[in-house]
């Protein structure tokens, strides 16, 4: 009977010993983690203070900033954005630190990674954001164009501006993140050939009626007619 007592006590001894080893590094992770959003918090209220009295969102309005973020459909102000992704950006190292106390080989390894990953994330955002815009911009430029230029397909040509560079600067985030590069470059290689190949051949139909009319009005021209009589002479 005391084996058997023995036997069912001895696992819950060693579940006990691993909980009270265990707990301080738990703790630890818990007090890192609230400090962490704490102190995030804390950074967010005062930068914002500090940007506001600095008038960052006048200085973005001057510099063109403002304007480039509502083209590219960005209606936050831009100190708000900032703001947020500071925030966040603290946030999460807080907790991947935090993780990083618990002291287990596995999530040690796992935090070392994402600090090391970490710059390229952030290259890889900051392409997308930019890139977010500019599409949004020259998107919006070239539908002005097409429409000023009474071109029947002007939405079209906006939306694969858009599209072009959307799958390009998505290419190049996934190419900054080391996402396997090779297939990366092959297939925006073919998504972007088949996109222009396919917009080729439909500006081709579709401009054949504007060809044809810019055709007709030049011979029905009077320079024309007078310069056809005098070969014709």
């Amino acid at each position: 009977m005391e084996g058997f007592i023995d036997l069912v006590m001895e696992p819950i001894k060693e579940v006990f010993i691993k909980f009270r080893l265990f707990l301080p590094n738990f703790l630890a992770m818990l007090t890192i983690v609230v400090l962490g959003l704490f102190l995030a918090w804390i950074t967010k209220k005062i930068l914002s203070k500090v940007l506001n009295v600095l008038r960052f969102d006048s200085w973005c309005d001057k510099t063109s900033i403002t304007a480039m973020m509502r083209k590219g459909d960005i209606w936050t102000k831009p100190s708000d954005v900032l703001v947020s992704a500071i925030f966040w950006l603290f946030t999460i190292v807080s907790v991947m630190v935090g993780f990083s106390a618990l002291n287990i080989h596995a999530i040690n390894n796992l935090v070392t990674q994402f600090f090391l990953y970490l710059p390229s994330a952030l290259s890889a955002v900051l392409i997308l954001l930019i890139g977010y815009m500019v599409s949004g911009f020259l998107s919006r430029a070239a539908l002005i164009a097409a429409v000023n230029g009474g071109l029947s397909y002007a939405k079209f040509l906006a939306n694969a501006v858009r599209l072009l560079l959307a799958v390009l600067f998505f290419a190049m985030a996934l190419e900054q993140l080391n996402v396997a590069p090779n297939i990366v470059v092959s297939a925006f290689t073919i998504i972007f050939g088949g996109i222009v190949i396919a917009l080729a051949i439909s500006f081709g139909i579709a401009g054949i009626e504007t060809a044809k009319k810019i055709i007709e009005g030049k011979e029905a021209e009077p320079g024309n007619d007078k310069k056809g009589d005098v070969e014709h002479i």
